[in-house]
């Protein structure tokens, strides 16, 4: 006969057993390594002694899977570096993953690495995770060239809201992540006046220094710039990761307090690391209701298709532009007129008229037009889209009010611009070529970069014109090449900007220690602190330098821009632009080089060669 207490054991070992089923159940539900891939790349160069550096590859490899799945690990590295082809290897999971997601993704990361081969280095990086491995040491690396953002596809209602909320978020992120031991944060926060919340992590290697990651992080921001008010965005480097998200890929217990890292206590709502188990007998449905929130919250995978311009009329550009007359002429240059035109609709715009009388240059005019129409970056004019079927050959770009910068170091609004506008112009224009070089999918070089193709919008932001035209040049538009083209060219001619920016005549003064001689004499003293000029003055400088090579990269130029201790890295030597007379003239051929692949397979100085 069973008593009353034997009824009462066996009601809760069934409860026992049922907790159990659901909770494995749940743990299988929940379960996501997030392998959707990012970036990959492999080194140019293989390693020569194959059977020690594939013993050397695998025993790291089996080493850091070792330290994430036995001693619950989210950061690990390890080397095997006594033989003639050393191997030194990094993971690192993403916090919120639990180890079983951890060790997944590792598994998938390999998997995928093993597609290299034999080359002496490589790298995945996965939403979850990330490997990489070198045949010398990297973990102290942060930004490196070819960090890139990546950006979604699908947009979302109240951009200007969800824009303002990632903002704050991402901003808050990049202070308080450099101050929080293990470089780790999650957190979150609501946009006002509606109904979604932003999720956003970041997270820098643990190897790397305090400034390090913060460096890091600022590029890793400026590179997301242009995602919203797409639903989600990415950031890749060398050190470091951010991302952003209307869509929950961590849970709320996992949610970082970043407040106290920031010191005026942050620009954006934040929540406290909350914790704690579901218990009680509303645990079955609050575990279903678990279920059906994450099963309705998966986030799509990235689809970045190239979408078609949108095309215009030729009779309604005519008609927007009054038959193209000249009181509407906003510029010309040596194969196209630029007008200001309104549409019917009240918007108004800039039609760029082409003056191209190959036939190769109009049977390449579709698919150019196509790639520039899918450049989107807050600091690069907007193509809008074209006519093709007139005529003339138009191009329909956003209008810019303020027109180009160099009416306002030249013409009548000279002396207009204070030194916080002239910094934002500099800076916004760097972003812009890093874009370009680096974070689309293809790398675009603009060969002319120059005071007239930099626009101002109403509140004085740069955005750069003319990118991605230089195949619908005439010949004898073109510049003269030697080699293969290199995107240092574009360096160099932005250094002369940022020198025009701030005055003429260069290296004398730099020589003697009298940087601030080159100020704009309508400028305000006051406006300025004499260390950010003498600073801007010597990365201009350095962007002039020969040969190529010691040029930095936009995206190190960004970098510089922004850090306290850019110019600890190196000091100017002579630039080219020097002539006898130590006066600043252009250059007039451009330079030897090789140009950077695409941004999903750049990272080229992962492999340090």
């Amino acid at each position: 006969m069973k008593t009353p207490f034997m009824l009462w054991c066996r009601r809760w070992w069934l409860m026992a057993v049922v907790v159990v089923v659901v909770a494995s159940i749940l743990e299988s539900a929940m379960s996501d390594p997030e392998i959707n891939l990012l970036n990959k790349g492999c080194s140019q160069y293989n390693a020569t002694n194959l059977s020690d550096f594939f013993s050397n590859l695998n025993a790291t490899f089996s080493d850091l899977r070792s330290q994430i799945s036995s001693q619950n690990k989210k950061f690990a590295t390890a080397q095997q570096a006594r033989t003639s082809d050393p191997v030194h290897a990094m993971v690192q999971c993403r916090d919120y993953l639990s180890v079983a997601d951890c060790v997944s993704c590792f598994d998938a990361a390999v998997s995928q690495i093993r597609n290299c081969s034999a080359a002496n280095g490589a790298r995945v990086i996965y939403d979850g995770c990330f490997l990489r491995y070198e045949s010398s040491s990297f973990y102290d690396q942060g930004t490196l060239p070819g960090n890139v953002g990546v950006c979604g596809n699908r947009t979302v209602s109240q951009a200007t809201a969800f824009d303002t909320a990632v903002q704050g978020l991402l901003t808050d992120l990049k202070i308080a992540t450099p101050k929080i031991n293990g470089f780790f944060a999650a957190t979150k926060s609501e946009v006002v006046g509606g109904s979604t919340t932003v999720y956003a992590v970041s997270q820098c290697a643990e190897t790397i220094s305090e400034s390090t990651c913060q460096d890091c992080l600022t590029v890793a921001y400026a590179n997301m710039q242009s995602c919203p008010p797409n639903a989600d965005g990415r950031a890749v480097d060398g050190g470091c990761f951010l991302r952003y998200s209307d869509t929950a890929f961590f849970a709320d217990n996992q949610t970082t307090n970043i407040n106290p890292f920031l010191g005026g206590g942050g620009s954006s709502k934040k929540n406290a690391i909350i914790g704690g188990v579901v218990g009680g007998g509303g645990g079955l449905l609050l575990i279903v209701a678990i279920i059906l929130w994450y099963q309705l919250s998966r986030k799509s995978k990235l689809v970045q298709e190239l979408q078609g311009p949108v095309i215009y009329s030729y009779k309604d550009l005519k008609s927007a532009t009054k038959k193209f007359s000249e009181e509407n002429k906003l510029g010309e240059g040596g194969f196209s007129d630029v007008y200001k035109g309104t549409l019917k609709n009240g918007n108004i715009i800039a039609v760029k008229k082409l003056a191209l009388s190959s036939s190769r240059a109009k049977a390449d005019f579709e698919s150019e037009v196509k790639l520039i129409s899918n450049v989107h970056h807050r600091n690069l004019i907007r193509l809008l889209g074209c006519s093709n079927k007139g005529p003339e050959l138009l191009l329909v770009y956003e209008y810019m009010a303020n027109g180009s910068l160099d009416r306002f170091l030249y013409g009548e609004r000279r002396g207009a611009l204070n030194w916080k506008q002239r910094f934002d112009i500099i800076f916004g224009t760097a972003r812009g070529l890093a874009y370009l070089h680096e974070q689309f999918h293809v790398c675009i070089i603009h060969r002319d970069i120059k005071s007239s193709n930099i626009l101002l919008d109403d509140d004085f932001q740069p955005k750069i014109a003319d990118f991605g035209l230089a195949r619908l040049l005439p010949e004898d538009q073109k510049y003269a090449i030697h080699g293969q083209l290199c995107e240092k060219v574009d360096t160099y001619n932005f250094g002369v900007v940022v020198l025009e920016i701030i005055s003429g005549e260069a290296w004398k003064l730099y020589e003697d220690d009298m940087h601030l001689r080159l100020v704009d004499e309508s400028m305000d003293t006051n406006e300025y602190r004499e260390e950010e000029v003498k600073k801007v003055i010597e990365i201009a400088l350095i962007c002039t330098q020969s040969p190529v090579s010691v040029r930095p990269t936009m995206s190190e130029v960004v970098v510089m821009l922004v850090s306290e201790r850019s110019m600890e890295l190196t000091r100017p030597t002579r630039p080219t632009l020097i002539d006898n007379d130590k006066k600043i003239r252009g250059e007039t051929t451009t330079s030897t080089g090789s140009s950077t692949s695409n941004a999903t397979a750049s990272f080229t100085n992962f492999t340090g060669r």
